[in-house]
C-alpha cells in the first residue's frame, strides 16, 4: 500500500509543477491584461475629472472677477449717489463724473439721474429723453429700491431701445428725504464680452441665465461647447439671482491619451506577445520532448526486440552503444563492451589481421560500398559467421561523429548454404548417373569390342606359346598381338576410367584447363551417344585460345548434357544434317572471355518451350526429369560465366557458354566479367 501511494506521489508532482508552471504565467498574463485594460480607462477618467475641475475652477474665477468688477461699480456709483446727496455733485460736474466712470468701465452702457418725482436730470445716454424706455422690470426694481433704500439690480430685460439691460438703482435720500434715484444700465452681452477674459472664452462656451436657465446672452468665439465638461455657477446680485453657465468645448479624453500611457501599452503588448511566444515555445518544447521520449521509447523498444546487432563507434574506433542482439550474438553484457577501443574481446584469434585491416579501412573513411563477412568469437568460445554492414553516424550539422554497423548472425544462411551446396553435388552425381544409365548399353557394347579384341589377341599368344617347336615360334608377332592387346586393354581401361571420374562424387576443385582438353576429354562419351543416332561430329578448337580455372568434371557434365541433347534433337533429320559441330574462339565483345558453342540441326526450340527452358524439373522429354541445362546453367555461372542459347539459322539450336580466361601473371585469378544470363527459367 505504502509503495502504490509513492508512485501514486511520484507520478502527480510533476503534474502539480507542471500546472503550477502554467499557472504562474497565465496568472500575470490576466495580471497585464487587467492593467492593460484598466489604465488607459483611469487615465481617461483621471484626465476628465481634472478638466471638470479645472473648469469649476475657471469658472469660479470668472464669476469672481465680474462679481468683483460689478461691487468696484457698486461703490463708485453709491459715492456718486451720496455725493449728490451732499450737494457736492450737481450739472456739468455730475456730468463729467459720469462719463468718466463709463470711460474707465465698458460693461457700463449709461448712467442716467431722476430726480424725486421720476424726471430724468442727466444722462449719459443722449437718446434717452424719457423714462419710457426702461423695461418694466426696471421701472418695478427702481420703486422696490425707493421702498427699501437700498441699491438693487433690475431682471434683465430690453428695453424699448432693443438691447437687454441689466439696471443697477441706487436711491438718494437727504435727510430720510427721498431725492432721486442714479441708474447705471450694464448690457448683458457687455458682461461677459468685458469682464470674462479671452483665455476663458475661447475655451468655453459662456451664457448668461435667470434661475430658470433661460439664457440672456451666451458668448461662443471658441465654438459651440459640447456638453461633456459643464457646470453652472450663481451669480446672485442684490435684488436678482444671475446664473454663471460654462460649456467647454473640449472633448471627451481619449482612451490612449499621452504618451507614458502609450509606452506601458506598447511595452504591455510586447510582454503580452512575448509571453505567449514563450508559452509557444513551451508548448513546442514540451510537444517535442514528449515526441522525443516516445521516440526514443519506440526506438529502444524496437531495438531491444531486434535480432539485428547493432554497434555504434566513435571516429577514435570507440564502441558507444550496443544493442542486447549484439551482447547476446557474442555472449557478453554491454558493460564489458560499451567504452573499449579495438582490439576487442569478441575478435577470433584466427581472424585478427583481417579485423585489424578492416578497422583501418573504417578509420580512414573507406568504407566498403557492401557489407562484408567474417566471424566473432562467442564467451563461450563459439565461432559466430556474420555479416557486417558499416555507415557514417552524421549530427544535425553534417559534421561525422562516428560509425553505426548493423550485424547479422548468418549460421543459419550458412548451414543452409552448405545443405544446398550438398544436395546440388548430389543432383548433379544423380544426374550424371542417369546420364550413364542413358548410355549403358552403348558403353557395354563399346567395351564389348576392346574386350573381344583382348580374348582373340590373348588366346592367339598363348596359342603361339604352346607350340612343340620354339624354334618356329614368330616373335615379331606375338610382340604385335602383345601389342594390340595392349591397346585394346588401355582403350577400355579408359573409357572406364572416364566413366568413374563422371560419376564419383567428389568436392568442386578449379585447375587450369584448355578447351582443347577438356573436349578431348569427354569426347569418348559423346562419340558413344553420337554412334548410337548415327550423327557425325565436327571439332573445331583454335590453338591459341587461354586456358580456363575450372572443374573438369563440371564442364564435362556441361559439354555431355549439351551434346545429348543436342543428338537427340536430329534423330528424325535427314541424315545429311546429324552433323554435330562443337566450336570455341574468343568472345568477339568481351575479350577476355572464351566462348563454346554445340550446334546442331534439329527441331528447334519453340518460344513458349524457351521461356521455360532452364526451369528445374521442366523437361519436353517423357522420361526426362527436366534438370539438365538448370544444373548446366548453375555450373556454368559457378565458374563465374553465362549460358545461353539461339536458333540456328540453317535449322536446329546454338547453346553457348561463355567462361573467363585464366591469365597466370594475374597471381592465378581469372579475369573478366560475368555476361549476364538468360532469365527466361
Amino acid at each position: 500500500m505504502m509503495s502504490k501511494q509513492l508512485r501514486f506521489s511520484n507520478f502527480s508532482l510533476p503534474s502539480r509543477k507542471q500546472a503550477w508552471r502554467w499557472l504562474l504565467p497565465l496568472f500575470l498574463g490576466l495580471l497585464f491584461i487587467t492593467t492593460l485594460i484598466w489604465l488607459p480607462i483611469h487615465e481617461k477618467e483621471q484626465e476628465t475629472a481634472e478638466r471638470q475641475e479645472q473648469l469649476v475652477a475657471d469658472s469660479l474665477w470668472v464669476e469672481q472677477t465680474i462679481r468683483f468688477q460689478l461691487q468696484r461699480n457698486e461703490e463708485s456709483l453709491s459715492l456718486m449717489a451720496a455725493e449728490v446727496a451732499a450737494g457736492y455733485l450737481r450739472g456739468s460736474r455730475l456730468q463729467d463724473r459720469m462719463e468718466n466712470l463709463i470711460r474707465n468701465n465698458h460693461e457700463i452702457h449709461r448712467i442716467i439721474y431722476l430726480d424725486a418725482y421720476g424726471k430724468l436730470l442727466t444722462s449719459t445716454d443722449e437718446t434717452m429723453m424719457s423714462l419710457d424706455v426702461l423695461s418694466t422690470p426696471s421701472r418695478e426694481t427702481d420703486q422696490r429700491a425707493r421702498t427699501t433704500r437700498s441699491a438693487l439690480y433690475s431682471q434683465p430685460a430690453a428695453d424699448k431701445t432693443g438691447p437687454v439691460m441689466l439696471d443697477y438703482h441706487v436711491p438718494i435720500f437727504v435727510e430720510d428725504q427721498y431725492a432721486g434715484s442714479i441708474i447705471a444700465s450694464y448690457l448683458a452681452s457687455s458682461i461677459l464680452d468685458d469682464m470674462v477674459p479671452w483665455w476663458f472664452a475661447q475655451d468655453n462656451e459662456i451664457a448668461l441665465t435667470d434661475i430658470n436657465g433661460t439664457v440672456i446672452h451666451k458668448r461662443a468665439s471658441g465654438g459651440a461647447g459640447r456638453g461633456i465638461y459643464t457646470h453652472r455657477r450663481a451669480l446672485n446680485l442684490a435684488g436678482v439671482s444671475l446664473q454663471l453657465a460654462t460649456d467647454s468645448i473640449k472633448g471627451a479624453p481619449k482612451l490612449l491619451p499621452s504618451l507614458l500611457v502609450d509606452a506601458i501599452i506598447l511595452l504591455s503588448v510586447g510582454l503580452m506577445w512575448s509571453l505567449i511566444a514563450l508559452w509557444r515555445d513551451i508548448a513546442r518544447r514540451n510537444a517535442a520532448e514528449s515526441a522525443l521520449r516516445e521516440q526514443v521509447t519506440f526506438r529502444v523498444a524496437m531495438e531491444n526486440s531486434l535480432i539485428t546487432g547493432l554497434r555504434a563507434r566513435d571516429l577514435e574506433g570507440r564502441i558507444t552503444y550496443v544493442n542486447p542482439a549484439f551482447c547476446e550474438m557474442v555472449g557478453m553484457p554491454a558493460e564489458e563492451i560499451v567504452g573499449r577501443s579495438p582490439p576487442m574481446p569478441y575478435w577470433a584469434p584466427e581472424a585478427m589481421n583481417e579485423y585489424q585491416r578492416r578497422f583501418a579501412q573504417v578509420v580512414a573513411g573507406n568504407l566498403p560500398p557492401q557489407g562484408f563477412e567474417t566471424i566473432l568469437r562467442h564467451a563461450d568460445g563459439t565461432r559466430i559467421p556474420v555479416l557486417f554492414f558499416e555507415s557514417p553516424l552524421v549530427d544535425d550539422t553534417g559534421k561525422q561523429t562516428g560509425w553505426m554497423g548493423s550485424i547479422l548472425d548468418i549460421s543459419d544462411r550458412k548451414r543452409v548454404e552448405d545443405l544446398n551446396r550438398q544436395q546440388q553435388e548430389k543432383l548433379q552425381a544423380s544426374a550424371r548417373l542417369a546420364t550413364m544409365g542413358e548410355i549403358a548399353s552403348t558403353l557395354a557394347h563399346e567395351l564389348n569390342q576392346p574386350l573381344a579384341a583382348i580374348s582373340s589377341y590373348t588366346t592367339g599368344a598363348l596359342n603361339m606359346l604352346d607350340t612343340k617347336h620354339p624354334k618356329n615360334l614368330d616373335l615379331g608377332m606375338l610382340q604385335e598381338a602383345l601389342d594390340k592387346t595392349n591397346t585394346q586393354a588401355q582403350r577400355a581401361g579408359q573409357i572406364i576410367r572416364s566413366v568413374h571420374t563422371f560419376v564419383k562424387k567428389r568436392e568442386p576443385t578449379r585447375a587450369p584447363i584448355t578447351v582443347a582438353e577438356l573436349i578431348e576429354s569427354v569426347t569418348p562419351l559423346v562419340e558413344l551417344q553420337a554412334q548410337k543416332y548415327f550423327v557425325s561430329i565436327e571439332i573445331d578448337v583454335p590453338e591459341d585460345l587461354p586456358p580456363v580455372l575450372a572443374d573438369r568434371v563440371l564442364l564435362e557434365q556441361v559439354l555431355l548434357n549439351l551434346t545429348r541433347n543436342a543428338i537427340e534433337s536430329m534423330q528424325y533429320v535427314a541424315p545429311a544434317k546429324q552433323i554435330l559441330r562443337i566450336t570455341a574462339e574468343r568472345d568477339q565483345v568481351r575479350t577476355h572471355n572464351v566462348v563454346v558453342s554445340i550446334i546442331d540441326h534439329g527441331h528447334g526450340i519453340s518460344p513458349d518451350v524457351a521461356a521455360r527452358l532452364y526451369s528445374p524439373f521442366f523437361s519436353t522429354k517423357a522420361d526426362g526429369m527436366g534438370m539438365g541445362l538448370s544444373i548446366c546453367r548453375t555450373a556454368i555461372e559457378f565458374h563465374g560465366g553465362s549460358l545461353t542459347h539461339e536458333d540456328n539459322p540453317g535449322g536446329g539450336t546454338i547453346f553457348r557458354f561463355s567462361l573467363p580466361a585464366y591469365v597466370p601473371a594475374a597471381h592465378n585469378r581469372w579475369i573478366g566479367s560475368t555476361v549476364r544470363t538468360s532469365q527466361t527459367g
